[in-house]
């Protein structure tokens, strides 16, 4: 899913630009409007009847979106279960792939799937796993395929913005896969003196007394944002007190 454009009315065949609140603009060259092909929404039907035979989705339960994330889906004799390929191709990504390094993400999912014939059967996707991409139709075609685009993310972890979520569309994915593991009372993403966002980690093992906080992440307004820059620069790392409002945020929930 693409970043909200600054003009929602825009005509997507013309030159125009995108931005966020992070400070960024991007020139988009005129392109097509994007349709849903038949293969994708075959894959997307086809990940929520997967993700209805988990009992505990790890990224979470319905409602989710479809993140082209390189998901690939096998079964075993405990049912259904999804690993991820080694990248996963954007819709819009497609446009600059280069089918011989897209065709190596094929023979890796080939490979995988040769131990798990019944998902390749059930799935309808032998001739997929079996043709090599070569030109853009091919890239096109295991783009919106069910080896691509069927890793099953809420809202607030694919597309959002904070503070209604921190989708990997919009942060960077070293940062936003914590949340899907850290404990439930550490807040990951918190707000700095001037309500800009940042995102922090503990320094230490929890019980050790240690409340500081080490700064992964700062909007470009924080007042953080320049001294982050500055501690990565030099191999360091920004670390604040715990009598932060940052740290003591990120803690709010333990007692």
């Amino acid at each position: 899913m693409a970043a909200d454009a600054t003009n929602a009315k825009a005509d997507p065949s013309q030159p125009h630009t995108e931005a966020e609140k992070l400070g960024w603009e991007i020139n988009i060259p005129g392109h097509a409007p994007r349709q849903d092909s038949p293969a994708y929404i075959a894959s997307r039907k086809r990940m929520h009847e997967l993700l209805a035979t988990l009992d505990h989705p790890f990224y979470g339960p319905e409602p989710v979106e479809d993140h082209h994330g390189g998901g690939l889906w096998l079964k075993d004799d405990d049912g259904w279960f999804m690993v991820r390929n080694l990248v996963g191709i954007e819709w819009s990504a497609q446009f600059c792939a280069d089918p011989a390094k897209v065709d190596l993400l094929r023979q890796n999912a080939r490979r995988i799937y040769t131990a798990f014939p019944q998902a390749v059967e059930e799935l309808g996707i032998r001739e997929l796993l079996d043709t090599p991409i070569t030109d853009a139709a091919g890239v096109a075609n295991w783009t919106d395929s069910i080896c691509n685009a069927s890793v099953p993310l809420e809202h607030k972890d694919h597309s959002a913005e904070l503070p209604s979520g921190g989708g990997v569309h919009h942060y960077p994915s070293p940062i936003t896969e914590i949340g899907f593991f850290k404990m439930d009372d550490f807040e990951l993403w918190v707000n700095d003196e001037q309500g800009q966002t940042v995102a922090v980690a503990p320094v230490d093992k929890r019980g050790k007394g240690d409340a500081r906080v080490h700064v992964l992440y700062a909007a470009q307004d924080s007042e953080l944002y320049p001294k982050l820059q500055q501690a990565q620069a030099q191999g360091d790392v920004l670390l604040l007190d715990p009598k932060s409002q940052v740290a003591q945020a990120a803690f709010a929930k333990q007692t």
